[in-house]
């Protein structure tokens, strides 16, 4: 159960940092992001969602 877990949040931040380098934020706000997404990555994603780029 813990590692079915991991990788879906794995996949959920790739998937966030996917979304981010795509969008057209300036390159300071996807570096933020990608930073917030790798360094608390559950929270981070949460985070992401509510506020992150479109």
């Amino acid at each position: 159960m813990d590692v079915a877990a991991g990788v879906m949040i794995l996949l959920a931040d790739a998937w966030a940092i996917t979304r981010t380098v795509r969008s057209d934020a300036d390159t300071k706000t996807k570096w933020m992001w990608i930073a917030i997404v790798l360094l608390l990555p559950f929270v981070g994603m949460v985070l992401w969602i509510l506020f992150g780029p479109s």
